[in-house]
């Protein structure tokens, strides 16, 4: 399945990974301190949009890479796009996981 080899490429992204492993410890702090189930399910619904993001942008780098091996600013700017939208979910995702763990 198409899915699967997504997911086993994404794997191999350090920052997926971290990203993984960043939900999984919300998860067990969200289950720590008493979180509602719906927080839980919103936190995960965050997650699994960053994951969405994260492959999205690596996709774009893998195309950019293979169209534009060498320097180009366009390259760039479309890297750059991509890490601005994840790095929009990642911030998105953690205020809100402050906002459950203090607000």
């Amino acid at each position: 399945m198409a899915s699967i080899a997504g997911l086993e490429r994404l794997i191999k992204e350090v920052a997926f990974r971290y990203e993984l492993a960043s939900y999984g410890i919300s998860l067990m702090l969200f289950t720590y301190i008493g979180a509602t189930w719906q927080q839980i399910l919103l936190l995960t619904g965050l997650a699994f949009g960053v994951f969405a993001i994260e492959a999205i942008n690596t996709a774009i780098e893998v195309i950019v890479d293979h169209i534009s091996p060498e320097w180009s600013e366009m390259a760039k700017q479309a890297k750059d796009l991509g890490s601005f939208a994840v790095s929009c979910m990642l911030l998105i995702t953690g205020i809100y996981v402050v906002s459950v763990c203090f607000g």
